[in-house]
């Protein structure tokens, strides 16, 4: 394997100090160690505002009380608006970043009407702030899916090779997005997408940086990868009754189909994400030498 130091990249204001902080007490540890210590810091910094809805559904199905003045789905989206004002005000996430949210946020939206209606889950609780039965704190729990994609990509100062043109990427992502409300009245083409998004991206590395060390993974596993975690992310939705789904009567896990279907969201979320923030190329000391390969989650 080999290492490669690197430009100082953005981490924020806050990341910053604290990876210099502990990079300084790391310093007596393997470098790949240190190094895998601090990869999973930055995850869990990027998934911060995903981390937070998740903590609220939890803590908010713990605690709140049916005859509080105000609805438990109302209060999640009064707190997801000011986190998202808060991100803004420190720095937390730049403008463009939450221009890709708020696209995310109103298709997101869009479909969740769509299925509700169609029956594919629902929302058991009242809510004020709803339009057609969904609530819509649930845009927001999109929208974290753009916020992890967007902030990774700044925080890891991501780069991509081969990445294919905006025409053919942006041609996959509408097909998929249509597909979630076609295959209600039309033939489920799920199978034909799984195999165009390995068509489409099976060349497409990403060469990431975790602190001075850079390294690579094919664009399709770290979606893959993605996927289970957001599989997981949404059986913590259904465990808490914030959404259900028909067959949930009892609780039992998501079905592994739901897998799937994230797998090829995920394709949405990062097309959406490159509307605004471009993918770049690596420099060409990047690829000058072998990448070092790695698993993440």
């Amino acid at each position: 394997m080999t290492r490669e130091t690197l430009p100082q990249h953005e981490t924020g204001p806050y990341l910053e100090p604290l990876r210099a902080l502990v990079r300084a007490w790391l310093a007596r540890l393997p470098w790949w160690l240190s190094e895998f210590i601090l990869f999973g810091l930055k995850q869990a910094w990027a998934c911060l505002f995903a981390g937070i809805m998740l903590g609220l559904m939890i803590a908010t199905k713990i605690g709140w009380q049916p005859g509080w003045w105000l609805h438990r789905y109302d209060f999640l989206f009064l707190v997801a608006m000011a986190i998202q004002g808060l991100f803004l005000r420190f720095r937390l996430e730049s403008w463009d970043e939450a221009r890709v949210i708020f696209i995310y946020h109103v298709t997101g939206t869009v479909m969740e009407i769509f299925k509700v209606h169609m029956g594919s889950w629902t929302y058991p609780e009242p809510a004020i702030v709803q339009i057609a039965g969904v609530p819509l704190f649930t845009g927001f729990l999109y929208a974290s899916v753009g916020s992890f994609i967007a902030r990774t990509i700044r925080i890891f100062d991501m780069r991509f090779t081969h990445y294919p043109p905006g025409w053919l990427t942006g041609l996959l992502a509408v097909a998929i997005y249509v597909n979630f409300f076609s295959h209600h009245f039309l033939p489920d083409i799920r199978y034909p997408l799984f195999a165009a998004t390995i068509i489409v991206f099976w060349r497409v590395n990403i060469h990431f940086t975790t602190d001075r060390t850079t390294l690579s993974m094919p664009l399709t596993v770290a979606a893959f990868l993605s996927s289970l975690f957001l599989w997981l992310a949404e059986n913590i939705g259904t465990v808490t009754g914030t959404w259900l789904y028909p067959s949930q009567k009892v609780w039992h896990m998501v079905s592994l189909g739901k897998l799937g279907s994230w797998y090829l969201l995920l394709y949405v979320s990062f097309v959406l994400v490159t509307i605004v923030l471009k993918p770049k190329a690596p420099s060409a000391r990047a690829t000058a030498e072998p990448a070092v390969v790695a698993s993440t989650g």
